[in-house]
């Protein structure tokens, strides 16, 4: 059954809403904020993408495998600051105190660029944090929207929120293109940090606004803390083996993710000597990624979810992505690479994202935030330092581009696999949730249910 969210909005942003994504008269002020909060995070973080993605190769693209290492020993250094938060403070104080913390980084990565120094070690560190940054600050929304949201409602309103995202990261390399040149590459910090901010007012505004009907619970996990100790959700995740899934679910993500992101700036690097060309490329892949994507999500995202179910939407990147891999493998060229890596990244960030974060919507709230910010964060950041490693061997023993492509097409098979799997033990927990009940046994059975649960 659906949870309530909001109060009543005019009807006239109701009902093209309502054609479009099937929101419910009480959920449009939930809905909206969560896009604007959502546009703002990816806004901001994208206004700061291009310029990390440049320092990687400036910084040697034989040297990237230490970047991603760094990026894991500072996860593993974070998490245990963040669990230790979060059992002290509640949701309405830690998601701002999150915000506010990356916001300081940011004015201090600003002051630092402006003063010069160091700039080679602290152009690394401004690697290493975005890749920290950026896991973080999303991992902790999609806590937030889990939170909020049920499971029925997020299967129709997930896909138009990560639009919010979509838009605010085409606006973020839009800010970036039109505004380096006159105003200088390290103040555009200062309308990240803006964007930051905004994000804080959005989470205010739901926080202030939200109702759903288990209310008791609501009010527990808005205003007291998660509790639990700081490693609660490290025990989580190894004694639950749907939380497992899920880790290797990202972990076999990353791993090809890291494959494709590392033989993309081999092949840029050897093909554009000056920055400025490499950065703009990076913009325009970005650019390419996210306006294919915002029209996925907002009309199509939640559709997909309906059609073919959790399981079928979780394999369904994974696949496109063998055959990806599979083409790679036969024509190792730029074109052929930017085509591939804007679809993958397109698909996603329009159904692959949305369709994971439904998996938390069936666990509890100590589960959402800390061994979802465990998974998201260390696991995610793991995987990429492994297979970078892994890369580097398999071109260190004489492996092309070609070779490495063919190697990863099977590991996209295993991928959907694991996300059939992870679908279905998803269903069967949330049948289970929803009174005790057995889940469908076939594809007709579960659209038909589905149809009763979101029954307007």
């Amino acid at each position: 059954m659906d949870t309530p969210c909001t109060r009543p909005e005019s009807g006239r942003v109701l009902r093209p809403l309502r054609r479009l994504v099937g929101v419910r008269r009480e959920e449009v002020g939930a809905l909206l904020w969560s896009f604007a909060y959502f546009f703002c995070l990816l806004s901001s973080y994208y206004i700061l993408r291009p310029l990390r993605d440049e320092m990687g190769i400036a910084g040697g693209v034989d040297n990237l495998q230490w970047m991603f290492t760094g990026t894991f020993v500072a996860m593993l250094a974070a998490v245990p600051v963040f669990g230790w938060a979060a059992a002290r403070f509640p949701r309405r104080k830690l998601l701002p105190l999150v915000y506010l913390f990356f916001i300081a980084n940011v004015l201090i990565f600003y002051a630092l660029f402006q003063l010069d120094l160091g700039r080679v070690y602290v152009a690394r560190a401004f690697f290493i944090w975005t890749s920290v940054f950026n896991l973080f600050v999303i991992s902790v929304f999609w806590s937030f929207m889990a939170d909020l949201f049920s499971n029925a409602q997020a299967r129709r309103l997930f896909g138009f929120i990560a639009a919010g995202g979509s838009a605010g990261a085409i606006a973020g390399p839009a800010i970036t293109g039109l505004l380096a040149a006159p105003l200088g590459p390290t103040n555009l910090l200062l309308i990240s940090a803006a964007l930051l901010i905004g994000a804080v007012a959005c989470i205010a505004a739901l926080n202030s606004r939200t109702r759903t009907l288990a209310e008791d619970r609501r009010l527990q996990s808005d205003r007291a803390a998660i509790g639990g100790g700081i490693f609660t959700g490290v025990r989580r995740v190894f004694s639950s083996p749907y939380l497992l899934g899920i880790c290797l679910f990202i972990w076999l993500y990353t791993t090809l993710a890291t494959f494709l992101y590392l033989g993309q700036a081999r092949i840029v690097a050897d093909s554009f000597d000056d920055p400025a060309t490499r950065t703009a490329l990076f913009a325009w892949i970005d650019f390419a990624v996210n306006v294919l994507t915002i029209g996925i999500q907002a009309a199509l995202t939640g559709r997909v979810i309906k059609w073919l179910g959790l399981p079928l939407t979780l394999a369904l990147i994974p696949i496109l992505t063998a055959g990806g891999f599979a083409g790679l493998g036969l024509a190792p060229a730029l074109p052929v690479l930017v085509a591939f890596q804007v679809i993958r990244r397109a698909g996603e960030y329009a159904v692959t994202r949305p369709a994971r974060e439904i998996l938390f919507t069936v666990v509890d709230i100590e589960t959402k935030y800390k061994a979802k910010n465990f998974i998201d964060t260390v696991v995610y950041r793991g995987g990429d330092a492994v297979s970078s490693w892994i890369y580097t061997a398999l071109v260190a023993v004489g492996l092309s581009l070609a070779g490495i492509a063919l190697i990863a097409a099977p590991i996209a098979l295993l991928w959907a696999a694991i996300g059939l799997g992870l679908g279905r033990r998803q269903e069967a927990l949330r049948w289970a949730a929803e009174g005790g009940r057995q889940a469908p046994a076939t594809r007709t059975e579960q659209a038909r249910e589905y149809v009763i649960s979101s029954d307007h």
